[in-house]
């Protein structure tokens, strides 16, 4: 214990360089707690973390659709993330493409990483000299790890949480397993960001539909309630990227839903209400459309000028005469 302490002071002294210390001399600092888990139904794959350090995501959370996710942490090792997904999508299981991986690895006593594949094979490993409390429990499609907590209970709370809360999407599920974290001790040091990736079942070439959920939170004093929140306007977002779909494909009974279901979600945003109002007014539906016109116009002059613009583009299909009497 007095030799690891030792070797935090050194490694405040001198701004992390850790010359001395074999394997981590130039790696990232991000003691943190992360779960990552695969729903069985869906087929999909997520990454939930959480740290007291600036823009965790991008460090420790890595995955890609129909091959798997990965989280590095502690002394960060990125590789493992670009690496551990190459030899997934080759076929190798996630406990060997980690057993490859922590051998190849000078500095695997100060990591802390977990895989898990698309066919739910999940492997962690926590190098000795990771801070206590330190730990991480590996279940039937998930496994929870952190390092640096302020207790022992941590990190079975979180593998406790996954099982309570099986009934809620992935997405959600994973931020349950981040908020009970937190509620029961969470890092020593305190929060401040967080993130969440998504990925798909299936393999994809296209890179932008890679990752369905991909939010990132980088610096917040309640980093895990405002990941809860991102998430809740990515769904409603999602509604109304279908209600856009809708109108491209001219169905503006679906258009309407989608919109509506937005709005429901977040009932004082004016971007929904908008094309929640020319979905109605493109179904003929003009006079209920004109009130929620009318307020959205109220609050803000701007979009009155956006619904001119729309009939040029094929997106509000109403006469001159219908646009003419919303307007006026």
């Amino acid at each position: 214990m007095k030799k690891l302490s030792f070797l935090f002071c050194l490694l405040f002294t001198f701004g992390l360089s850790a010359q001395n210390i074999k394997g981590i001399s130039k790696d990232a600092f991000a003691h943190t707690y992360s779960i990552v888990a695969r729903d069985t139904v869906t087929g999909e794959m997520a990454v939930g973390v959480q740290s007291h350090w600036f823009s965790v995501g991008p460090l420790v959370a890595w995955g890609k659709a129909g091959v798997g996710v990965v989280a590095t942490q502690s002394f960060v090792n990125p590789a493992y993330g670009p690496k551990g997904l190459e030899l997934m999508a080759k076929g190798t299981s996630a406990e060997q493409a980690l057993t490859q991986l922590v051998e190849q690895d000078n500095g695997r006593e100060y990591r802390q990483v977990a895989f898990l594949d698309a066919h739910g094979s999940v492997s962690a490993f926590t190098g000795e000299n990771c801070v206590e409390a330190a730990e991480d429990l590996t279940g039937k499609n998930f496994s929870v790890q952190a390092n640096m907590m302020l207790n022992d209970k941590v990190v079975p709370a979180m593998a406790e949480a996954f099982m309570r809360y099986s009934d809620y999407p992935l997405a959600e599920r994973v931020v349950e397993v981040l908020k009970v974290a937190q509620q029961t001790g969470g890092d020593i040091r305190g929060k401040q960001s967080a993130a969440l990736i998504v990925v798909g079942p299936e393999k994809t070439d296209k890179s932008w539909e890679d990752k369905k959920i991909d939010l990132r939170v980088d610096d917040h004093k309640q980093p895990v309630q405002e990941l809860e929140r991102l998430l809740k306007v990515a769904r409603a977002y999602d509604h109304m990227n279908k209600g856009d779909l809708a109108v491209e494909a001219g169905n503006m009974e679906k258009a309407l839903k989608e919109y509506g279901t937005a709005e429901k979600m977040f009932p004082d945003n004016l971007e929904m209400k908008f094309w929640k109002a020319v979905a109605l007014a493109n179904s003929g539906r003009i006079e209920e459309a004109r009130p929620i016109f009318d307020q959205v116009f109220e609050e803000d002059a701007n979009w009155k000028e956006m619904l001119t613009r729309l009939p040029k583009s094929g997106i509000l299909t109403i006469s001159d005469e219908e646009l003419q009497k919303i307007l006026e």
